[in-house]
């Protein structure tokens, strides 16, 4: 059993380190001739990165994966609101802009 959970939470582990490495690797390519551009895809991403990986250390860290069904719903309904306020607040800035 304990073997079993240690796979696991290493596999979590792995994940989680490879969503930040792909984070670095989409902040890098955001530099245009040596000045850092704002781009749409690249803050898209980071918000879907940075939310995905809300999402995997509520389940597995926070134990929501085994909680009650009316608790892994609020917790998923709490992303989704996280993630339109957020890209609602980038695109209406960047429309007033």
């Amino acid at each position: 059993m304990q073997t079993k959970l240690n796979r696991r939470l290493l596999a979590i582990w792995l994940l989680l380190s490879a969503i930040t490495v792909g984070y670095v690797w989409i902040d890098r390519s955001a530099n245009h001739h040596g000045a850092r551009t704002a781009s749409t895809v690249v803050t898209v991403s980071a918000v879907v990165l940075a939310l995905f990986k809300v999402r995997v250390i509520m389940g597995e860290f926070m134990e929501v994966r085994g909680a009650p069904t009316l608790l892994r719903r609020l917790a998923d309904l709490w992303i989704v609101i996280m993630a339109a306020t957020m890209l609602g607040l980038y695109f209406a800035g960047k429309a007033a802009a």
